[in-house]
């Protein structure tokens, strides 16, 4: 039996038992009775109002999981990202490694082998100033992203071209 029912009992009671209500005893019993149902009545709509909140609550807690779980996630893929941008890291330190020993190696036997594969042409990057090698293929592209930052760099071949086409004049 719920707090409202209670009362309400009460109330019935109350009239069933025929008490006067004009005497003060009877008026004191009426106005507890009344009292208590404002109590009860009042104590109802608060558990409305607190299961309404507690509902609230419960999907706030629901989507804060899920957020919690996006999150971990997040986390798990770019933990992945930052292992593969190290290995990454990794692997073009040993390539700057090995260009540079090609490059401090003045030996004629070195140059005839990567002038075997085509020639070669060394460059500076403007912006970070790295050493870099490139071919002729990459050059024909016209550009490439320095691999040390990641910078576009364009080629222009025509004072290449001149030097070529002044070479074959003389």
């Amino acid at each position: 039996m719920t707090i409202t029912e209670k009362t309400a009992y009460l109330k019935g009671l109350l009239e069933g038992m025929a008490i006067d209500q004009t005497t003060n005893e009877g008026k004191l019993l009426s106005a507890i009775v009344e009292t208590l149902d404002e109590i009860a009545l009042s104590v109802a709509d608060l558990d409305d109002e607190v299961g309404a909140i507690n509902e609230e609550m419960d999907l706030l807690e629901e989507s804060m999981d899920a957020m919690d779980d996006a999150m971990d996630d997040m986390e798990d893929a770019l933990d992945a990202i930052d292992e593969d941008l190290d290995d990454m890291d990794e692997d073009l330190g040993e390539i700057l490694e090995v260009l540079e020993l090609d490059d401090e190696d003045d030996s004629d036997e070195d140059d005839e082998d990567l002038d075997a594969d085509g020639v070669l042409y060394q460059m500076t990057c403007p912006t970070c100033e790295e050493e870099i090698i490139v071919d002729e293929d990459v050059l024909a592209k016209g550009g490439m992203k320095c691999p040390a930052c990641g910078e576009d760099l364009e080629f222009d071949l025509s004072e290449l071209v001149e030097e070529l086409e002044e070479e074959d004049e003389d």
